[in-house]
């Protein structure tokens, strides 16, 4: 079983890259996750939603943790629903 994520993103965002740096932590310690990154600058209402907020978390229930979170926080996020049974 795996946590399937998108992170919305964009380049040259330093939050998004402690985001990340967080999800590697979590997966170097054992939690079976992958995650998707998408840039929001690629889509007009992907901006207009995210482009205050990013980075973004969405797992594949809907879900949303947004920035700022810590190492705890995205444990507790990741941790509140069982893992998807399917390995995309």
């Amino acid at each position: 079983m795996i946590h399937n994520l998108t992170l919305f993103t964009t380049a040259g965002c330093h939050l998004c890259e402690q985001a990340e740096a967080l999800l590697k932590a979590q997966r170097a310690g054992g939690l079976a996750l992958r995650w998707e990154p998408v840039d929001i600058a690629d889509d007009d209402a992907l901006f207009a939603r995210y482009g205050w907020s990013i980075p973004v978390l969405r797992d594949g229930r809907g879900r949303e943790l947004a920035w700022p979170f810590d190492a705890r926080g995205l444990e507790e996020f990741l941790r509140a629903y069982p893992a998807d049974t399917d390995a995309r």
